[in-house]
């Protein structure tokens, strides 16, 4: 009967430990393409050369710094290559893993099309809606097609615009698109 009651006590506890640790959570509104295209201070195709996390000289919190070969650049400036600072990582050295939901991870070798604002008061610099502002490119049946999950298809415009800039989508698919055809969206946006 003791153990029992024991047990019970303990098993109370653990329970309500558990219910009181701090939750987290990211909260992102949806960004149009549009809205991705006039926001972001640089914006450019390009090809994953390398990750590297660090604990940042500036923050001091783990960082991951991934530079980018920039095949096209869309708008901004920027040079042959362009280094993005964002907050967390996997760090081995320390076993440190701080992930942070909704900020995109990208591999080395894959390529993408990526909207960036304008570097933070630390250089951490995100994509404009974190995964929404991320978009990856792949190769089916030779062609570049670009897509982040988000339907391309059919999205509204800003209230003011005057005409509606349209994304010639897969039909079979609306997620994704040709990467010149969203290429040349994007820039259009950007010369209204």
């Amino acid at each position: 009967m003791i153990l029992m009651k024991q047990t019970s006590i303990i098993l109370y506890l653990l329970l309500s430990s558990l219910t009181a640790l701090p939750v987290a959570a990211t909260s992102v509104l949806p960004v149009t393409l549009e809205q991705l295209s006039i926001r972001a201070n640089i914006i450019f195709y390009g090809k994953v050369v390398r990750n590297e996390v660090k604990k940042d000289a500036q923050s001091g919190q783990i960082a991951t710094f991934t530079t980018f070969e920039v095949i096209d650049l869309i708008k901004g400036n920027t040079g042959a290559s362009h280094t993005i600072k964002q907050l967390g990582g996997k760090h081995e050295d320390s076993h440190t893993h701080l992930l942070i939901y909704g900020v995109p991870q990208f591999s080395v070798d894959q390529e993408y099309v990526v909207f960036l604002p304008k570097k933070s008061s630390l250089g951490f610099s995100s994509p404009i809606g974190l995964q929404q502002g991320s978009f990856s490119v792949n190769t089916q049946n030779g062609e570049k097609i670009v897509g982040n999950g988000s339907n391309l298809a059919n999205q509204p415009t800003a209230a003011n615009a005057d005409i509606q800039i349209p994304l010639a989508v897969r039909a079979d698919e609306p997620a994704q698109a040709h990467l010149s055809d969203f290429i040349n969206t994007v820039r259009a946006y950007n010369v209204r």
